[in-house]
């Protein structure tokens, strides 16, 4: 089969073979033997009775190592890999291993790979709608759940998807075992499913930034005050109710001495006591004069010079109200708090010292007050909507535990009927809390997850949160996940929307049929050690077929997926069975 070696370059050899071969030999794998030196190749191509096989590395005492120090000679014997090759080469003397796929190659030959090489890695999983994509993500995941000698029960994978076409797929994974269990949460309020929540409380600044589209870095500080003046109000104590009547009253002072018009005044004190009142400090309160009272929106009523008749009435019991010796709690603890609460608190926070009378903040402030209106007053607001206080460690219990007690291995939060860029705030806000959960763990790594997300472009982008923020989670966690034991897994048929960042710092890959030039060329860019030789291999693939290398990998190698089971709810909807009705018979 194979004749001579007539030449050898820096990474692959050229080979004379035989004009007549039964066998399909491209993308096989061969041995060039010499002195118990063993280089492994790959036939690339073949053009006139010659192949070009490139090297991919060495057998050394029966194991495979990636790369090559010494070339073979151009005396080498070559041929075909053998079973045992084979079996280094696909795990398959891996006991605990897991089952990827099968190799068409190698008449459908197991490939398994290693559970850490895998799953403690961050992983890219590509391939154009039809190319069987979610279907061996599918497959991916039940092939984890149904391992003859070990089961993952403390796995947790937290998967978003904008569909609940996984659902089907591993909804029945307590049938594998009694051990495994699986929760959905869905934005769909109008399902029988669990209604996906978000405790206020547990929300930082920067998840906040992300709910409200925050623009400008003046508005993380407006943010900031917003927090800690709800964290003093929910106490909804007298502490609290002195402090809002300190700022109401130091608002109303600032504005009442500025050098402004007097109905422009009373406009802006108006509006002050429109969103920020108490029982002593609002527009209908009786102020009490000497042997009169009077209601205080009359108080600001404009005489024929154009002042207030009352200005010495209000200035008297306003500033009563003014406590600058009082030291205020306003560093922010987790409390209790609702989404109303929380519109409270900022709209104090508006007409506090430094955003009132500056107009480019309080513009900016406004901005999230409409922002965190629409919310609190549309169908979104049911999403916040927590009875009880938790703590970080109850919240992510009550994720995975199932019946108060029994863990759940999957958890997919199905983000159908909002709008993308809600969707993606919530998935950022979940990342974020997850990974800050992990990192804040007293041994590291000790609870391992998995965030898979689908349709990963839709979140996982190069935006605006590295100006505002300082850094972008899905960034953070791709450099700094996988020590704390946080890792992700992209699913995508659009590599080119992702962030660059993200991209480069997976490991593993996963890659289905995938035309679009754009997405190719970046792919060639972006992804590390991948060939052309790779890409090309992917260009005529068969659906659920895929070329997987990386970390899981010894070499790259094209690998069949088995077809899930039960499958997930994601094939094209069936045109003629929907459409046509048999109207004849021939």
């Amino acid at each position: 089969m194979f004749k001579e070696i007539t030449a050898i370059s820096k990474n692959y050899a050229i080979v004379k073979i035989d004009n007549v071969i039964n066998d399909d030999l491209l993308n096989l794998n061969v041995i060039f033997e010499e002195n118990n030196k063993k280089i492994l190749g790959e036939i690339e191509e073949i053009i006139n009775s010659e192949a070009k096989i490139t090297f991919l590395g060495e057998f050394i005492n029966d194991k495979f190592f990636d790369g090559i120090i010494r070339k073979p000679s151009i005396n080498a014997k070559i041929r075909i890999i053998n079973g045992n090759e084979l079996a280094e080469l696909t795990g398959y003397n891996d006991s605990t291993a897991m089952m990827l796929g099968l190799s068409p190659l190698y008449n459908n030959s197991p490939v398994k790979i290693n559970i850490d090489d895998m799953w403690s890695n961050h992983t890219a999983i590509f391939g154009n709608t039809g190319s069987g994509k979610t279907y061996g993500v599918a497959r991916l995941v039940q092939n984890l759940f149904t391992m003859p000698n070990y089961i993952p029960f403390n796995s947790v994978i937290f998967i978003f998807n904008n569909t609940d076409e996984y659902d089907n797929a591993f909804k029945s994974i307590n049938s594998y075992n009694f051990n495994f269990n699986y929760k959905m949460f869905s934005t769909d309020t109008d399902s029988n499913n669990s209604i996906l929540k978000l405790p206020l409380w547990l929300m930082s600044v920067d998840d906040y930034a992300n709910l409200l589209d925050v623009s400008a870095y003046s508005q993380i500080m407006v943010i900031e005050k917003m927090l800690n003046y709800v964290s003093l109000f929910a106490r909804n104590d007298e502490e609290a109710n002195k402090y809002k009547n300190h700022l109401i009253a130091t608002a109303i002072t600032s504005v009442l001495y500025s050098n402004q018009v007097s109905a422009r005044i009373r406009d802006q004190i108006f509006s002050i006591l429109t969103s920020c009142s108490t029982k002593e400090l609002n527009l209908d309160v009786e102020v009490p004069g000497v042997g009169y009272t009077r209601q205080f929106r009359k108080c600001f009523e404009i005489d024929s010079q154009g002042q207030f008749a009352e200005r010495v009435l209000i200035t008297e019991y306003i500033k009563k109200f003014i406590d600058n010796d009082t030291k205020w709690k306003e560093d922010y603890t987790p409390v209790y708090f609702t989404i109303d609460d929380l519109e409270e608190a900022l709209n104090f926070t508006l007409i506090s010292e430094g955003v009132l009378l500056n107009e480019k903040s309080y513009a900016e402030g406004t901005a999230l007050k409409v922002k965190l209106h629409s919310i609190a007053n549309s169908s979104l607001r049911s999403y916040f909507e927590v009875e009880n206080f938790c703590t970080i460690n109850e919240f992510i219990s009550d994720l995975i535990l199932v019946d108060g007690n029994k863990r759940a291995q999957i958890i997919n939060f199905v983000l159908e009927g909002i709008d993308d860029r809600f969707a993606k705030a919530l998935v950022k806000i979940y990342s974020r809390i997850f990974f800050n959960f992990m990192k804040s763990l007293p041994s590291r790594g000790s609870m391992p997850i998995n965030i898979m997300l689908e349709e990963a472009h839709r979140y996982v982008q190069k935006d605006i949160d590295n100006d505002i923020l300082g850094y972008n989670i899905f960034e953070r966690i791709a450099k700094e996940g996988r020590k704390f034991g946080v890792m992700m897994d992209l699913v995508t048929q659009r590599p080119t929307e992702l962030s660059e960042t993200v991209l480069s710092q997976c490991s593993n890959f996963l890659i289905f049929k995938i035309n679009h030039p754009a997405d190719l060329e970046y792919i060639e860019k972006m992804v590390p050690n991948i060939s052309s030789d790779v890409l090309e291999k992917q260009k005529s693939l068969q659906a659920g077929t895929c070329v997987a290398f990386g970390k899981m990998m010894k070499i790259p190698m094209i690998v069949k997926m088995e077809l899930p089971n039960p499958e997930p709810q994601s094939s094209n909807a069936h045109v003629f069975d929907k459409w046509m009705i048999q109207w004849k018979t021939n």
